[in-house]
């Protein structure tokens, strides 16, 4: 598997099943471009880059991050492409994908999708 930023990738998933080998695509995460695999959940793209915080909670504002990992709780959420609270650890990331850290319950982004 080519390796492009630390040693934390999710080689197999429990509902994505095997990481494919892919080319190496750019997503952006708050403004900032990371490189990825194509295909591997956005959430393991930023693990590998030492990423923590996909959301704050919508009352006390406390950071969330992974906790299932199957698309079954919202921890993961996060607002892909101008749309609030996606699953990160079950959507795969793709070239050109926008990726932003959601505050509470999330809004509407004014980004558009990639089409």
């Amino acid at each position: 598997m080519q390796e492009i930023a630390g040693n934390l990738r999710v080689a197999d998933h429990p509902i994505l099943g095997r990481l494919p080998e892919g080319k190496v695509v750019y997503f952006s995460f708050d403004g900032r471009p990371l490189p990825a695999i194509e295909g591997e959940p956005i959430l393991a793209a930023l693990a590998a880059h030492g990423i923590r915080r996909c959301r704050t909670t919508t009352h006390r504002g406390e950071p969330r991050w992974f906790y299932c990992g199957i698309g079954r709780c919202t921890d993961c959420v996060m607002i892909v492409d101008g749309v609030p609270n996606v699953r990160t650890c079950v959507t795969p990331v793709a070239e050109g994908m926008v990726v932003e850290t959601q505050q509470g319950a999330g809004h509407w982004s004014t980004h558009h999708d990639r089409a």
